[in-house]
């Protein structure tokens, strides 16, 4: 299947991560939130690996591979301890188009980190994307 599925599929998820998260931080400390959001993301994670058998390609990773997904992990873990305050201190329709404003940044980086090409189209989808935010949340 394409990228597309993927990507699409992932958005619902994120969308239903938002709704379920805003009502499960409503009693509890955000970070303890996170925790506990956390340990279910790490059991279901490995689940699928070891179900895969996936799990024994760790051998071959190489120090770099393993520098860049620890750094993306402690990225994750930051945003998302930060997306669980957001939502326990304000409207997940609020907080939702202030997240989603890592699109453009992402645009922004791949291009001056990655070298990723940057074209017309780009430029102004990630200016809607900014724009619909600001909307969103501020109108």
């Amino acid at each position: 299947m394409s990228w597309v599925f993927w990507a699409i599929l992932s958005a619902i998820f994120a969308a239903a991560t938002a709704l379920l998260a805003k009502v499960g931080v409503a009693h509890v400390d955000s970070n303890l939130a996170t925790a506990l959001r956390t340990s279910v993301v790490v059991v279901f994670a490995w689940g699928i690996a070891l179900a895969l058998g996936k799990h024994g390609e760790m051998r071959t990773l190489d120090g770099r591979t393993i520098f860049f997904l620890a750094a993306s992990g402690l990225a994750t873990g930051l945003s998302w301890l930060c997306y669980f305050r957001a939502l326990q201190l304000g409207p997940a329709s609020r907080v939702a188009p202030l997240d989603k404003l890592s699109v453009p940044l992402v645009l922004i980086f791949a291009w001056l980190l990655l070298g990723e090409k940057l074209n017309t189209v780009a430029v102004i989808g990630g200016v809607l994307i900014t724009a619909g935010a600001m909307v969103m949340v501020f109108a």
